[in-house]
């Protein structure tokens, strides 16, 4: 055995960790799924080089009802099938706690939406999450079930898979190039694999834990039930596809089934709504049938009967059970329906809004038909016909974007996909008289007017801002869009005079002038979506009256960082309590609890809540205690265990003791050597206020990080004049060595303190010694206890058994000493035997908790960057 050179082994670390981290940059991860969509476009234009739109349209005109009755029916077979995933997963996951008809109509709609939409963003595991999550289910239950759909369709893969292979029907050699014995090797051994599974299963009992969170396992019967649900629903999806396709494409089932499952999984891997486009290309390319336009029409007529068919019979199915149930008063039957379909509506309306969207820009970059623009010739100038063929264009672009703002119930959004699809109504007449197009514009108005009471949102984000699923999915939908219009016109040859001619038939040129608009208008939306994110500006705000008044009667001292100036502010309207909360963008934060009247500071919890929903962003509570636990529980909130604090008694406090001896010796040095002890009162502050400064300075330069914010103070003179300092001096010269503000709890309950610094050349004793003088003095002075603060991550008990968030702050605690040294900062405390109490984060649950932390560091370190220093 070798060893590997010291030097090489480090090159290829950084090496590893360069490619890491460029996988994790916003434009690595937009590009490589594009990446995909591009050259499956690229193929499939090559494919269909030799084709021409006039004869896709004869073969979708010839095909005959029969087999669209046949396509028809093979789709209803496939989503009855998928419908019953979820009713026999919620049978062995949450038996009895769902009705069996949600179930199936989660899994139908979930998958009909998705299958429109795409896989990246709004998906059918988001619209099951959301049904499943408002009629109680907790997130382990309702993973449990979406997990259990998951492994059913893998299973009835395996079980097709396993069986072609085993028997090698004739084709699927051609798919599979390796020998007839290998190929029923890996058959029999698929199948058997399976039927292990199968008794595994059978014995009942059986669990599956993943990081902390646990769900029954279907047993025997119900496995085979989601068993054959999955073959259900991939033999009905293909056999949509297949009895459209041509009598002489020369393939058997067996061989196509294959390609087809290939092409679904490349289509997942580009993020197009749909696999749009890439669908399509794998397959043509897989069964060898390029230049062929029956059967690009039998693909186009499969995305109607399957993808979009369905899609529309979702929705209107939500929208007249979302108008039953907003009639009047809703009661009986009608009150589950309403939770079940609430959840899915924004998302519908945002599948609506882009499919508008998708149905202008197609219709634009198709030829127009001769007739119409003979009639628009008589009644308008060819300038108003090419203006409104770009308004139209770009109506359409914009109905896109603008969906990502309906699925997050934006109220803007739904005025704005409003007049757009009002303006789309007009562009359709006036650019080609399409009454068809406009027909369907009044019905997405309709439909997303009758949504109205579900967006209620208001928030200062732009409502064109996207995230990176969303732009990836976008701008591959509008590759597939543009390959369209090249395909359509692709017997015209390119030339730049293409652009500057304007004349009734110039629908190549039209199309050109539409997509360059369209382009300049994503460029815009993609730049500022990727570069920077509205996180509104810290400026120190104005401390109210009322605000200053309850936290000196406070008791606890952790309210006096509310004085930071670097928050925001609800008072109770009899000024009796007060909550602190700064705004991130993405949400609303609130440091601790209410001050002030218990009952008041309920209300107020619950109007930051319900702010935080009009403004589509997260709500959480940080660093809090038990004292208002029912009511985060009450809202829905998660409660995250993230440290301890410590506090410690006064009442006959000493130095005394073994424990206490480093403190004890301190202050003892410090005393022989001259240093002496001060408090100085917030009245007498000024004039020291610019020596404490340049103290606090030299000890920032040293440090590599900056002044922290929101649960931490930093140096400011208006935030510092509000408290007493202690300050610890050289009696010789008297220069003012080491201070700290006091927190003084009301009624003398508690001390504490925030800034403490020291002058980097002083004696290494001069912080231990003004420690051990502050709590000397405050036990003198008749204060109760001494909050040493919080030990990040103490107290959380990381075992097998625990949450996957302890689990998590077990490990941080246990290992990340190299990063913060979080159990020496526990045994530091712990020497003075303090009185630990629980310290918690209530916070949305599953992935929300870890965005929310992000957000709180933003809001105290200025974001990773900040941290790591």
């Amino acid at each position: 055995m070798t060893m590997q050179d010291p030097g090489e082994q480090t090159r290829a670390q950084v090496l590893t960790a360069r490619v890491a981290g460029m996988l994790e940059k916003p434009v690595v991860r937009l590009a490589i799924p594009i990446l995909i969509t591009l050259i499956a476009l690229m193929v499939l234009h090559d494919l269909s080089a030799h084709v021409k739109w006039s004869d896709v349209k004869a073969d979708i005109a010839g095909t005959s009802w029969k087999l669209m009755f046949f396509a028809l029916c093979w789709t209803a077979f496939s989503f009855v099938s998928l419908s019953l995933y979820d009713v026999f997963a919620v049978q062995s996951v949450a038996g009895g706690k769902v009705p069996l008809p949600v179930a199936g109509m989660a899994g139908a709609s979930g998958y009909a939406v998705s299958n429109c939409l795409g896989f990246s963003y709004i998906t059918g595991t988001a619209i099951r999450y959301r049904i499943y999550a408002s009629l109680g289910l907790d997130l382990a239950r309702v993973a449990g079930v979406i997990a259990t759909s998951w492994v059913a369709f893998w299973m009835g893969l395996i079980l097709v898979l396993g069986i072609l292979l085993a028997l090698h029907p004739d084709g699927i050699s051609r798919v599979v190039p390796i020998s007839g014995a290998a190929e029923t090797a890996i058959g029999v051994g698929l199948l058997v694999a399976l039927a292990g599974l199968f008794a595994w299963l059978s014995t009942g009992g059986r669990r599956l834990s993943v990081a902390g969170m646990g769900f029954d396992l279907p047993g025997g019967r119900l496995a085979g039930l989601l068993t054959l649900a999955a073959v259900g629903d991939l033999f009905g999806a293909s056999m949509a596809l297949y009895v459209l396709m041509p009598n002489d494409l020369g393939v058997g089932f067996p061989y196509f089934f294959t390609i087809y499952i290939a092409a679904i999984a490349v289509g997942i891997l580009s993020h197009a709504p749909g696999g749009i486009g890439v669908f399509e290309a794998t397959l043509i390319a897989g069964l060898g049938a390029s230049g062929r336009s029956d059967v690009i029409a039998a693909l186009l007529l499969y995305r109607l009967v399957y993808t979009f068919l369905p899609f529309a019979v979702a929705s209107l199915s939500i929208a007249v059970a979302w108008a039953m149930t907003r009639r009047q008063q809703i009661g009986g039957a009608a009150t589950w329906v309403y939770r079940v379909i609430r959840p899915i509506v924004p998302m519908v309306a945002a599948g609506i809004s882009a499919l508008a969207g998708v149905i202008l820009l197609v219709s634009g970059t198709l030829p127009t038909s001769s007739k119409a623009l003979g009639v628009l010739r008589e009644v308008l100038p060819l300038s108003f016909v090419e203006a409104s063929h770009l308004l139209g264009s770009a109506v359409g672009v914009l109905l896109i974007l603008v969906s990502r703002g309906l699925f997050r119930k934006l109220y803007r959004a739904w005025i704005v996909a409003m007049l757009l699809m009002l303006v789309g109504f007009v562009a359709s007449l006036t650019r080609g008289l399409d009454t068809h197009e406009a027909l369907s514009m009044l019905t997405t108005i309709a439909l997303l007017g009758l949504f109205r009471g579900a967006f209620y949102r208001v928030s200062g984000a732009s409502i064109f801002r996207l995230n990176i699923p969303w732009l990836v999915s976008v701008i591959a939908l509008l590759a597939v869009v543009f390959w369209i219009g090249l395909f359509a016109y692709s017997h015209v040859d390119y030339d730049n005079a293409l652009w500057w001619q304007f004349a009734w038939n110039g629908d190549a040129s039209r199309f050109l002038r539409s997509s360059l608009v369209v382009a300049v208008i994503v460029g815009i939306v993609a730049v500022t979506s990727l570069f920077g994110r509205d996180v509104p500006q810290v400026t120190r705000t104005q401390i109210p009256p009322v605000v200053e008044r309850l936290v000196m009667q406070s008791e606890d001292t952790e309210s006096q960082i509310s004085l930071t100036g670097d928050k925001q502010f609800l008072i109770a309207p009899d000024d009796s309590a007060f909550v602190a909360y700064a705004d991130t963008g993405v949400a609303l934060i609130s440091k601790g609890e209410p001050v002030g009247d218990e009952k008041a500071g309920e209300q107020l919890i619950w109007q930051l809540r319900e702010m935080a929903d009009r403004e589509g962003k997260l709500c959480a509570f940080y660093s809090v205690s038990t004292r208002y636990l029912p009511t985060f529980l009450d809202m829905g909130l998660s409660i995250l265990k993230i440290g301890e604090v410590a506090r410690v008694s006064l009442t006959g406090f000493s130095l005394d003791g073994k424990s206490r001896k480093r403190f004890r010796q301190a202050k003892n040095r410090a005393e022989r050597d001259g240093y002496v002890f001060e408090i100085i009162p917030k009245e007498d502050l000024a004039p020291v206020l610019p020596e404490l400064r340049g103290i606090s300075d030299k000890w920032l330069s040293g440090k590599a990080g900056a002044e922290k914010g929101f649960a931490l103070g930093g140096f400011d003179d208006a935030y510092l004049s509000y408290f007493d300092h202690a300050v610890l001096r050289d009696g010789a010269t008297g220069r003012i060595m080491a201070f700290a503000n006091l927190f003084q709890g009301g009624n003398k309950s508690e001390l504490s303190l925030d800034l403490m610094r020291y002058d980097p050349e002083s004696p290494s004793f001069v912080m231990d010694a003004l420690f051990a003088e502050m709590m000397v003095w405050g036990a003198d002075q008749g204060f109760r206890w001494f909050s040493l603060g919080a030990a990040p991550f103490s107290g959380i008990e990381n075992r097998q058994l625990a949450s996957l968030w302890n689990r998590i702050g077990g490990f941080v605690y246990e290992h990340g000493e190299q990063f913060y040294h979080f159990e020496g900062l526990r045994s530091f405390k712990q020497k003075f035997d303090p009185e630990w109490s629980p310290n918690y984060l209530a916070s949305p649950g599953g992935l929300a908790a870890p965005r929310i932390l992000y957000e709180v560091n933003i809001l105290i370190s200025g974001g990773l960057r900040g941290l790591t220093k």
